[in-house]
């Protein structure tokens, strides 16, 4: 099984937060964490066409494909350990409407929860899942 790519804001105290409780829900080792703001995460996204400076929402990228905002975050939810599973169905409602609210919370975010100064640096138990050149799945 090759492991998704989870990119998230690394200064964004919410992202963090969120890379936390996808960290403790991810029992199967299925995601790979890289903030956007890294080289090697700018990198692997290059090659999906996602902008350098982009920072907008967290990024999936599963199987060759990328995914933004409200449907990276359903297809994420869908792969958790516990019931956040049963959020997936929200994938259904028009993804405009999914992204609007997602939008409203992102541009809010910094303001709401705050930002660091630098990145998220990875403890050494986390640190296996975290993007590295030795990790990359393909």
């Amino acid at each position: 099984m090759s492991q998704s790519i989870i990119f998230f804001d690394g200064v964004c105290n919410l992202c963090n937060a969120s890379v936390d409780f996808i960290i403790r829900r991810d029992k199967k080792n299925q995601f790979l964490l890289g903030a956007l703001q890294d080289p090697l995460s700018k990198k692997v996204l290059g090659k999906y066409q996602v902008r350098e400076d982009y920072l907008d929402s967290l990024v999936l990228l599963e199987a060759g494909k990328v995914y933004f905002k409200s449907t990276a975050a359903l297809k994420i939810a869908r792969k958790l350990s516990g019931i956040w599973p049963v959020l997936y169905p929200l994938i259904f409602l028009p993804q405009n409407f999914r992204d609007a609210v997602y939008d409203w919370i992102g541009k809010n975010r910094y303001r709401w929860f705050g930002k660091k100064n630098s990145c998220r640096i990875p403890s050494p138990e986390e640190q296996f899942k975290f993007l590295s050149a030795e990790n990359i799945p393909f």
